[in-house]
């Protein structure tokens, strides 16, 4: 095999052609380069060199050495190099991503500034961790009629939603398909009554329709019980103690956090709610979430209307099984994921903005990254 040259910095992993000279914009371009010696099977690099020249003769090696003397030998890095190369290919409209793995330091790599955002859905797993941790305080029951907690909706609730359950909202089968459709997130009225007032297309349980609404009235039950709104709810409980200060979340007309969507974060701050999760609702050391509760999320799973999809064919408690590697996720439009692997001990948090079907960036993830982990 002959001697390719080329270059790879911050922005992507870039191979050149024969003599040909590749560059990133300088001001990205902060990474270590390398260099590998075929026969050695191993990359000896520089730290800090901004578009350094590199020799490769042979196969992809198994080992990165840094120049600053760190080995990791399962090549996380290297799969990072290469979800970013696909990225840059399939124009991902990936913005960060942050890896951990137990017992080691995270690894993460941004497109843009790691500015708090709309997570979109992933909200929704926010809002199921505050309903475990409500029942857990004996606040509530999973199988309490949801009417039970919000009784000044009794006299206008359409007929058989007196059946409907905390389980039913949690799991998308409440059978009312009402969808809050306003793009100002604006609402006359009461939107908890006026979901509840909808006649039911289906009995509770029994059929499975994506509706942010359920969450909303999630949210509305755990203030019902608890006397506090979702996010003050979560602040001692869960954001303090993972270190996320002050988060915003968009809230109804009311004055009630959406629920569905609207809780601004970090990449890395998502993360540590997928850290939580994968340790059985444990982080660093401190219980924060029941693990019964995070064993019933991923599952206890109802069957979708996406069956054609297997990452998309079944729903747990506001939150999405895998169909690869027994992983779980939580799960926003345009690309928003965290995805624990609990057999890997590992999770992969992206965020994005990607207006196409986004198990696109799930299979970049898995044929990419997760090989490494």
């Amino acid at each position: 095999m002959g001697i390719r040259r080329g270059f790879f910095v911050a922005g992507s992993p870039i191979f050149g052609a024969p003599g040909n000279h590749l560059w990133d914009p300088p001001d990205r371009a902060r990474e270590a380069a390398y260099r590998w010696a075929g026969s050695g099977r191993r990359l000896v690099g520089g730290a800090g060199v901004s578009g350094a020249a590199w020799v490769v003769s042979g196969a992809p090696p198994p080992v990165l050495r840094y120049g600053f003397g760190m080995v990791m030998g399962d090549g996380i890095r290297a799969g990072l190099l290469g979800l970013r190369q696909a990225a840059s290919e399939r124009q991902l409209g990936l913005e960060g991503v942050y890896v951990t793995r137990d017992g080691e330091e995270p690894v993460s790599y941004r497109w843009v500034s790691d500015d708090r955002r709309d997570i979109y859905s992933v909200s929704k797993t926010f809002t199921s961790v505050a309903v475990g941790m409500a029942w857990a305080e004996g606040f509530l029951e999973l199988d309490d009629p949801v009417l039970a907690h919000l009784p000044e909706f009794k006299s206008t609730a359409a007929e058989g939603v007196e059946e409907l359950t905390v389980r039913h909202l949690l799991s998308m089968t409440s059978g009312i398909e009402l969808r809050w459709e306003n793009e100002d997130l604006d609402f006359e009225g009461d939107p908890a009554q006026a979901f509840l007032a909808t006649p039911l297309a289906h009995p509770p349980g029994t059929n499975y329709a994506y509706r942010g609404l359920s969450s909303y009235v999630l949210g509305r039950i755990v203030a019902a019980a608890s006397g506090s709104d979702l996010r003050e709810f979560l602040m001692p409980r869960l954001f303090r103690p993972l270190g996320i200060g002050n988060p915003q979340w968009f809230r109804c007309p009311l004055g009630f956090p959406l629920g569905a969507m609207g809780l601004h974060l970090r990449t890395d701050e998502i993360a540590r709610l997928g850290e939580t999760l994968l340790y059985d609702g444990s982080f660093r050391g401190e219980q924060l979430i029941p693990a019964e509760y995070v064993d019933l999320m991923h599952a206890d799973v109802t069957p979708t209307d996406r069956g054609h999809d297997p990452d998309n064919a079944s729903y747990g408690l506001h939150c999405w099984p895998c169909a690869r590697d027994d992983a779980w996720r939580m799960d926003g439009i345009y690309g928003q994921f965290s995805i624990m692997f609990p057999h890997q001990q590992a999770t992969i948090t992206v965020t994005a903005h990607y207006e196409h079907p986004t198990t696109d960036i799930l299979d970049a993830i898995w044929t990419e990254l997760v090989p490494y982990l």
